[in-house]
């Protein structure tokens, strides 16, 4: 055919129409022909646009058709309409005829499905027909059997019952079964009372009510057991007894009596049984007498056992009750969950009962607390603990604070009896134990030679056994939220904790047993003198301070003692077997740690009894007053401060050792001027002042003036500033809120001002170790009115640099034998270096004449000093190096700029500014000019007269 033969439509195109060969379809074009419509009505209406010639006969020819229809001339635009029509003609039917087939196919599988479901539906349904027709016959004939025989068996028992009953009661009173015995015996009179036309058992109904009566008297003495010994099984059958007799109510009355008889009975045995341990005879007068008078007979050695015990007793009393709570209810609940436990009949009797015996147990926890309160402050109130040893004073609080919060934890109650009681005792114990330990305290300053204890370099007061406690949490006190690695054990009750068995009070025990302690550095000789020195206590008389004492009253003879001279034999020994010039090493002496020991002890009373919080920081902050007043009296104190113009001393460090001095520092036991007389009630709350021991030397210029001394004392204090800086949070936890401000008073105004004594200590070295007046003198015999400038310095910069030279070689030999810190260095050479700036300015200032070559000659020398100057001194930048610049220069200023310089630097003398202004006279400023100037320096001068 002829149309065989055509050609593409883009030839055609080519062919026909050459300008329109140039046009291809836009994107969006393309875009649109490719969206098919996919809503529904849209595919229907492109359906319904289809030729009904498409749908005549299967075998209808479409391309031909196609083909035939197209016109003589071809237009490529409309053939490309034309054929995207057909297409979306196609994808519609195509769409349409996939959706059906895709029900269709859907509905037959849901069909086939249906059928199988039937088929075994009615395959089973047929079985189980079957299967239970002849099952329920066979049950119903059963079950009519059972009944038959259950009613005959139940006959035949009651009459052996009421045959037997006598014999069988008697055996369950010998087995403690009471339910049981109950249980038979109101049984057998309902069987009597049924079966009462019987001869055999007319007369069983009297014995039965004898038989009643008997086991309620033994019911009540089984109650009572468990007041001390709380056994589950034991006090369900009591329970369950007196449910069965209807006396539910009656049993929690005699209960309440029971635990108050037993409270009484407990803490009476067990101090009777000390006094008449302690009395060595078996004298009956004890056991006549009220248990308040029977506690004062209690001696000292026997009160923290016969304490302890009575703690263990009443422990057993009150786990005993907060079991019997919780059976209750355990029991309730129990109740309410099982079926068929709230029948109409009697619901309402036993939720009365129920509330009745609730409120009973509630109301009980209070009125126990409150009779072991009493018992335990009248043991407290009976004997004086003013004289124990700390350690036992400690024992105690911990027992007692334990005892609280077991309190806390039966009940909610603070102890408030127990509180009280205990705070008369802590309170008067504590002002005789801290004026004991400021004693010994002072006689450990005054015998300390300040040397450096030998100490690990990771040593930290965590180790020492006096702060375990503060990892432990073991008071009620402590917060929670500061023990992190105990929080567990405190989430976990004492109840719960002890709950399978053991005591809280049987730790105490462990208490006395000595943790080993790990502080000491390793350096091949640690001898037994060393090791106990560094474990010197003081809650013992007899133990440290008769050993001081014994050096005090060989110091006062004149006699070597020998404990000194095996300390200078240790101390030479220590040098050359044990490295003292660590880094990190700290700087403590033995009496720094024993004040640090003493602060864990007070903090140990502090933390298990928070009433007497404050007045025990208030004598912690105390101890270390009296140490930062020690180190400033024996290494700081000095009349030339003031005149130093240095400012040495800060107002804050003045106002805190005023303060010392007026509440702490007992000044007419020392023979001072303490002005107006102090009474004795406040001159018992104060100490004297320390005196440095004679075996220290501050004066010697080999060893610096005892610097390493100096060293080791002042940077002491600082490290136990540190040690308090790190306790503030501690303390501040356990500190009133209403006291709150004085901790951070004492930390503001007292523990931060120890680094500031580091100047006015040093200040003394640094003063002494150059010769000052030497160049002072030096300065005097050079000439400055010269005329030429000079290329050489002058022979006093040599001098003075020789000296530096020296000093810097004792500072190193000091060094080996203490550790020398950046800190000190740093305030060793500023001291110095700004003392030989001041001398410098000082000898400028005494110059008479001066011309511009001898200001330059100056400048020559100061640079040449500061020159050699750095290389000595890593401390930058140089101290004063313009107050020596600037003076120098003013020679050269006019008199308008002088006298402005003398109004702004007050800093200078007014010596060194008078001296400037004759210097300059008649070189650039006239007569009239001076008295100008000296006017002004004069108007300077006069406020401060």
């Amino acid at each position: 055919m002829a149309r065989q033969g055509l050609k593409s439509p883009q030839e055609s195109v080519v062919d026909t129409s050459p300008v329109e060969s140039f046009r291809t379809p836009s994107k969006e074009e393309l875009r649109e022909l490719r969206e098919q419509p996919t809503d529904p009505q849209a595919q229907q209406e492109i359906i319904d646009s289809i030729e009904e010639v498409y749908f005549s006969s299967d075998s209808f020819d479409m391309v031909q058709y196609e083909l035939e229809k197209l016109p003589p001339d071809l237009n490529l635009l409309e053939l490309e309409e034309y054929r995207d029509k057909l297409k979306r003609q196609q994808a519609a039917v195509s769409t349409t005829r996939r959706e059906e087939l895709e029900r269709v196919t859907s509905l037959q599988t849901n069909l086939q499905l249906a059928a199988v479901i039937c088929t075994n539906a009615r395959r089973q349904l047929h079985s189980a027909k079957e299967g239970f027709t002849e099952a329920s016959l066979g049950l119903l004939a059963n079950q009519r059997r059972r009944q038959l025989l259950t009613g005959l068996l139940k006959s035949l028992r009651t009459i052996k019952t009421l045959q037997r009953t006598d014999v069988r009661l008697s055996e369950m009173l010998e087995e403690e079964d009471y339910p049981g015995a109950i249980q038979l015996c109101l049984e057998c009179q309902k069987a009597a009372s049924t079966f009462k036309h019987y001869n055999c058992i007319s007369e069983l109904n009297s014995k039965l009510q004898d038989t009643l009566e008997q086991i309620e008297e033994q019911l009540d003495v089984a109650l009572s057991k468990t007041c001390k010994h709380f056994d589950v099984s034991h006090y369900t059958k009591v329970q369950l007894a007196y449910k069965l007799l209807g006396k539910t109510q009656t049993a929690m009355d005699q209960l309440h009596m029971h635990f108050t008889q037993a409270i009484h009975n407990t803490v009476f045995q067990v101090v009777l049984g000390y006094v008449e341990l302690c009395a060595g005879n078996a004298d009956t007068k004890f056991q006549k007498m009220p248990y308040k008078d029977l506690c004062t007979h209690i001696t000292t050695d026997s009160y923290i056992p016969c304490l302890t015990d009575l703690c263990k007793a009443l422990w057993e009393v009150m786990l005993s009750y907060h079991l019997t709570m919780q059976w209750h209810d355990e029991h309730y609940k129990e109740e309410e969950t099982t079926p068929g436990a709230g029948n109409t009949e009697g619901s309402d009797e036993s939720t009365v009962g129920r509330s009745y015996v609730k409120k009973k147990l509630e109301h009980g926890l209070t009125r126990i607390w409150q009779d072991v309160q009493l018992k335990v402050k009248a043991y407290l109130l009976g004997t004086d603990v003013s004289n124990f040893k700390y350690d036992d004073f400690i024992v105690v609080l911990d027992v007692i604070s334990r005892l609280m919060q077991v309190g806390e934890e039966f009940c909610g109650s603070k102890s408030e009896v127990l509180q009280e009681s205990i705070k008369r005792q802590s309170v008067n114990y504590f002002k005789n134990y801290h004026r004991t330990r400021l004693e010994e305290l002072r006689m450990f300053l005054e015998n300390e030679t300040w040397e450096l204890c030998p100490v690990k370099s990771n040593f930290s007061i965590a180790q020492l056994h006096e702060f375990r406690f503060m990892g432990q949490c073991r008071s009620p006190s402590v917060s929670p939220s500061r023990q992190p690695e105990s929080t567990e054990l405190v989430e976990l009750c004492l109840f719960e904790q002890y709950l399978q068995g053991g005591n809280p009070f049987e730790m105490q025990i462990d208490n006395k047993e000595e943790e080993t302690e790990d502080v000491l550095a390793s350096n091949g000789y640690e001898s037994d003198e060393l090791e106990k020195s560094v474990y010197q206590d003081y809650d013992s008389d007899s133990d440290v301070p008769e050993e001081l004492k014994q050096d005090y009253v060989d110091e006062q003879t004149g006699d070597a003692p020998v404990k000194s001279v095996s300390r200078e034999t240790l101390r030479s020994r220590k040098r050359s077997d044990y490295n003292l010039n660590r880094a990190n090493a700290p700087i403590l002496t033995n009496t720094t740690l024993n004040v640090i020991r003493l602060v864990g002890k007070y903090m140990q009373m502090m933390n298990i009894l928070k009433p007497i919080a404050f007045d025990v920081i208030h004598c912690v902050s105390q101890l270390f007053d009296y140490y930062l007043y020690a180190v400033y009296t024996f290494f700081g104190r000095n009349d030339m401060y003031e005149s130093s113009g240095l400012g040495l001393i800060s107002s804050r460090l003045r106002t805190t050792l005023s303060r010392i001095q007026e509440s702490l520092i007992d000044m007419e036991a020392g023979g001072e001027n303490a002005g107006p007389h102090a009474s004795p009630e406040e001159r018992k709350e104060k100490v004297p002042s320390p005196h440095l021991s004679q075996l220290v030397i501050l004066t010697s210029s080999d060893t610096l003036y005892g610097l390493a001394e100096r060293v080791v004392a002042t940077e002491s204090l600082v490290f136990l500033a540190e040690q308090f800086e790190f306790l503030q949070p501690h303390l501040d936890t356990t500190m009133p809120s209403a006291k709150k401000p004085f901790l951070q008073q004492f930390y503001s105004q007292t523990v931060s001002t120890a680094s500031e004594l580091r100047k006015p200590i040093y200040w003394i070295v640094a003063a002494k170790a150059i010769d000052y007046e030497q160049m002072l003198l030096l300065m005097a015999g050079v000439k400055w009115d010269i005329k030429e400038i000079m290329s050489q310095h002058n022979v006093y910069v040599d001098v003075l640099l020789k000296e530096f030279e020296k000093f810097n070689q004792r500072l190193g030999d000091v060094s080996r034998i203490v550790r020398i810190p950046l800190p000190v260095s740093n305030v060793l050479w500023e001291h110095c270096i700004r003392l030989a700036n001041r001398t410098l300015v000082e000898g400028y200032a005494n110059v008479k004449k001066c011309s511009n070559e001898g200001r330059a000659l100056m400048q020559l020398d100061f640079q040449q000093f500061l020159m050699k100057l750095e290389k000595l001194t890593d401390l930058r930048p140089i101290p004063d190096k313009e107050f020596v610049e600037t003076y120098i220069k003013a020679y050269y200023l006019t008199e308008n700029d002088m006298e402005q310089f003398i109004k702004n630097h007050r800093e200078y003398s007014m010596k060194q500014l008078t001296n400037l202004v004759n210097v300059c006279l008649g070189s650039h400023i006239n007569k009239k000019a001076r008295q100008k100037l000296l006017a002004a320096i004069d108007d300077i001068d006069r406020p401060k007269r």
